[in-house]
This record gives C-alpha cells, structure tokens and sequence, in this order.
C-alpha cells in the first residue's frame, strides 16, 4: 500500500508541474523567493515525481535503502510544490505519505548490498565533479564550450543512475559449497533421488539449501534478485513444505524474487498449496528402454543411421566417467573443445559442469582406429534406477548419424542394465513447436519467432532430434509468485542456461573439467 501510495504522490507530482499554477498563488511565491526559483522548482519536483514512480517497486519490495531515499524524495517534492507554486495541496499529500513512510518504517527490513557501498561513493563522486567543474570553471571567468559542458553534464547524469542503481541493489550472493555440504547433498541424491533432474543438483555452480535436519535439500542461483530454485526438492519429501518455505522466507528477507524451474508434474500441486502461479516451458523427453524397439517404419530413418554407422565399423561401449585412463580423456576433451568451437559452455538445470564427475558414465563411439567419434555424458537417478543424458560432443566431420547411433545403442545398453528410463533432454517452448498443436493468432506469431532465432538457441531442432525415438513427453513447470515476475526470472534463467552470450572470444572457453 505504502509504494501505491508513492507512486500516486509521484504521479501527482509530476502532473503539477506539466500543469499551469494558480495566478494569485505564484505572484505570492515570486515576490518572495529569488528569480528563477519557481522555475528551478517546477523542474525539479518534475524530477521528484518520476523518481518516486520508478522507486515505488522497490518500496513494493520492502528495501531499507528505497525507504531512505523515498524520505528525502517526499521531504523535497513537499519543498518543491511549495517553492513552485504555493501547492498546498499537494505539498500536504506529499507529508502525509512521509508521516506513513515513518509510521511503518520497520516494515522495510530488506537490507541492501554491502558490496555496493563503494561503487556507490565513487559514482557520487563522479556526480559531485561533473557539479563542481562547470561552476570551477566560471567563477575563474573562463568559459565551457557547449560540447564540453554537454559532455560533462551526459557523464553526470549517467554516473546518478549507477548510483541509484548500485543503491538500490538487492542483496547478492556468492556461489559457495563445501565439501561437506557437497558430499551431504551427493548422499542424499543417491538414496533419494528419484527424479531425472535430481543428479544436476550437484553442480559446483548452484548454492545448497539444506533442511534443519539434513535429509533434505534444494539446490539455487541468485542472478538479478531473482533465486532460482534449479529443480525439485531431493530427500525425504514430508520435509519438502517446511524446506520449500524457509527457503521463501529467506528469499523474501534478502529482498529475493523466488522461483522455481523444472518442476515435476508430480510435486506441482506443492507449489500451487504455497499459492504459486505455474507455467508449462516445455516437454521432457523421455525413453523407456524396455518398451524401445527399432522395428516397424516410424523409427526407419533412425535404424538406418545405426545400420549405416555399425557396417563403417564404429563400436559403442560405456564407461565411469571418473575411471577413464588419461588417452581417453584427453581424446574426450579434444571431441568437447571441437564440438563447442568459438560457444559458451552452456547448461544449468539438466547438464553437469564436469564431464568426468564421479557417478556420472561416458557412452563412448569409437572409429574402426579406436578414434573417439562421439559421446554422451549420462547422470544418474540413484534411486529410480534411471539415466539422464547431460551432454551430447560429435567430433566434426563423423558420419551423419552419429548422434542417433549413440542413443540407441546406450537406450539398448540401458535396457540390459535394468533402468527404467532413460532422459533425453527438455525441449522448451515444445506447445509451440508442433505444428498441429499452434492454433491461434498469437501462437503462429511466437511460432515464426521461435523459429526465426532457432539459429541461436535450436529449440525447433532439438525437438525435432529427439522425435525421432517416439520417446514419451513428460511437461515441466516454471513456478512464480506473481505472474508479473515472469519477465525477469526468464532472463535470469536465460542467464543461468548461458543462451545469452553470443559466441565469441568473450565465451568461457574452460574445460568442463575444472
């Protein structure tokens, strides 16, 4: 209520000084104030009003710093409308929203970032010299040339919005996971995790969450004030709501906007009972190795790849990934290093951040010289006793089929060990990639957009790969408090996915590895 009301205070404030002043009124602020202060005034309650419009979302966020500046704003805006034109009126609203900003201070309890402090005085610093050069400079009676001043006033003005920027930041967080933590988390994914996504929990990139008793755990980022939850809750799942709560308290008291990406069908309900709003991004893609078969003409195209592969003489064989001997891995490396050439490594919810992690297989494609053609990098579901493909590396200028050849060979190889699935990847966005499911108006436009950047990301080209082996579809969610949070949690986990950085020398180039 408190940052609707800022931005009424705002909105009124700006529409007082694009509107004429009373006559009787401004002869009376004219015959006492200097020349040229009504004016001064008018301009800068204008400025007072935007401000306070753009700072009311913040407000709405309950930030301590947003409080502190949206006292001094309404101090001056008060002042402004006074020394522009006797406004009492509106001077009047502008106290009244101070008195509530004061009576309800303790409501603004989210702290802001301390790293910020710094950055902060520097940028003001900057503000006081673009102030202080041009008055310097005419009180020596020298004069600025136009371009200069211009110069020195664009430097200003930039230099105030990174300091209200840096100012207003919420509280950031470092990625931080000890060994300790990393091998509790890894305990618990092994005897319960039974989700497909539950292994990628592990990444060295995500902080973990644990409960108070240590059975359970979510694993998150926190990009732009924004807490991505990567993934379901592992561990014992009565401990799934209390877990799922304090991790939202924690969100909230950071000044965190909370969400959650990947979530099963299974536990949407949970997040629907914490009043969340669920979207569907996408289709799992999944097999089911007993029930797989290369026979009948649907997968015919699919079967010659593997014919057509297994006559030119290439083997397929599985390995634990943190056993390979020091060729092998080197070749892995090369293959890696080729495949992803001048591009990001890219991957958050559903790809490890080491190719050769402990757990974790290698399903390996060897030429008729032993050469390394291809591989996949498979993670575990412990407890379901299932596969989840992480990565996919081709070794340029293999035959075309490859890809195809190594899923149904380790789809097979799946089937002899026994695993019940075996997850090929996620395809977001799926609804809007099959033709006969796009329907609307507003469904061919984001069609034809999807497709136009398909170059970028390959979402149209993953779901066609993947339906070449008929696997089943399996719906995963995005869940958000408010619907108005969509926008900024999709860049954030854009972010976190590196589908935002363009290929380049700028690309981290580091090996998986590390």
């Amino acid at each position: 209520m408190l940052a609707w009301a800022a931005a009424v205070v705002g909105a009124v404030g700006v529409v007082s000084a694009l509107t004429p002043e009373m006559a009787d009124r401004y002869d009376v602020v004219r015959g006492v104030l200097p020349p040229g202060v009504p004016e001064a005034a008018r301009v800068l309650t204008l400025s007072f009003g935007i401000a306070l419009l753009w700072l009311s979302r913040s407000l709405a966020r309950r930030r301590r710093r947003a409080w502190l500046l949206a006292v001094v704003l309404v101090c001056a805006s008060a002042l402004g409308h006074l020394a522009k034109g006797l406004d009492v009126e509106e001077a009047v609203v502008s106290l009244l929203l101070l008195a509530a900003l004061f009576r309800w201070r303790a409501r603004f309890d989210v702290p802001g970032d301390p790293r910020s402090v710094r950055p902060v005085v520097v940028a003001l610093a900057a503000v006081a010299a673009a102030v202080a050069i041009p008055v310097g400079i005419e009180l020596h009676g020298a004069e600025m040339s136009d371009r200069v001043g211009d110069l020195v006033t664009a430097v200003g003005l930039l230099a105030g919005f990174g300091a209200l920027y840096l100012w207003l930041r919420p509280l950031s967080q470092t990625v931080a996971q000890t060994v300790a933590e990393h091998r509790l988390a890894r305990d618990i994914v092994e005897e319960f995790g039974r989700d497909s996504l539950s292994f990628f929990a592990l990444r060295r990139d995500k902080s973990l969450f644990f409960s108070p008793s240590g059975r359970a755990f979510l694993a998150y980022r926190v990009v732009g004030g924004t807490a991505v939850v990567s993934g379901d809750p592992v561990g014992e799942e009565r401990e799934f709501d209390a877990l799922l709560e304090e991790f939202r308290r924690v969100a909230r008291s950071s000044g965190w906007r909370f969400a959650v990406v990947g979530v099963s069908v299974a536990n949407l309900p949970r997040y629907e009972r914490m009043g969340m709003r669920s979207i569907a991004i996408g289709d799992e893609a999944v097999m089911l190795p007993g029930e797989f078969s290369l026979e009948g003409r649907a997968i015919r195209k699919v079967r010659q790849s593997v014919s057509r592969l297994t006559k030119a003489g290439y083997t397929f064989r599985v390995e634990p990934a943190d056993t390979l001997d020091a060729a092998l891995r080197a070749q892995v490396d090369e293959v890696s290093a080729l495949w992803r050439g001048a591009h990001v490594e890219r991957g958050f919810s559903m790809a490890m951040d080491d190719l050769f992690a402990e757990g974790t297989s290698l399903a390996l494609a060897l030429d008729p010289d032993g050469t390394l053609g291809g591989l996949l990098h498979l993670a575990p579901s412990p407890a379901h006793g299932g596969w989840s493909l992480s990565t996919m590396r081709r070794r340029p200028g293999t035959p075309n089929g490859l890809m195809e050849f190594l899923i149904v060979e380790t789809t097979l190889w799946a089937r002899d060990q026994g695993a019940s699935e075996l997850s090929l990847n996620f395809c977001a966005l799926a609804d809007f990639l099959v033709p006969e499911r796009v329907v609307t108006l507003s469904q061919r436009l984001v069609r034809r957009g999807l497709l136009a950047a398909d170059s970028v990301f390959q979402l149209e080209r993953l779901h066609s790969f993947s339906r070449k082996f008929h696997p089943v579809w399996r719906p995963r969610y995005v869940c958000v408090e408010k619907l108005t949070d969509l926008p900024l949690v999709g860049l954030a986990y854009l972010h976190l996915e590196q589908l935002l950085v363009p290929p380049g020398p700028w690309a981290r180039r580091e090996r998986m590895s590390h």
